[in-house]
């Protein structure tokens, strides 16, 4: 009887093994997965805020031509001057969302 008894606690003991290696792969797997699916929402959002900020020369230039026939040349000037530039071609490319920001409240 006591080879049964015997027999019967190790199966017990690798059932109970076997639940815990099966958890353990469920956690691993969970874990990866929530990483991989963190990385691609990371690239995601920094390709879109790159797209975003990418704003080019012709653009700027095409509001700023709106508002100068609009009345605000002497505005848009002074904005210029503020950026450090006599014309648009002169300020910098990372100040054209700001420029642009400011050129629309006028």
């Amino acid at each position: 009887m006591s080879k049964i008894n015997d027999m019967a606690m190790t199966i017990e003991e690798l059932r109970n093994a076997a639940a815990a290696i099966n958890d353990a792969a469920n956690w691993l797997a969970q874990q990866f997965t929530s990483d991989v699916q963190q990385q691609r929402e990371n690239i995601a959002a920094t390709t879109e805020e790159k797209s975003k900020s990418a704003l080019t020369l012709e653009e700027v230039r095409a509001v700023l031509a709106d508002k100068s026939r609009a009345g605000h040349t002497a505005e848009i000037r002074e904005l210029l001057k503020k950026y450090g530039a006599c014309k648009l071609s002169l300020v910098e490319p990372k100040h054209y969302e700001a420029l642009l920001r400011e050129v629309e409240v006028l």
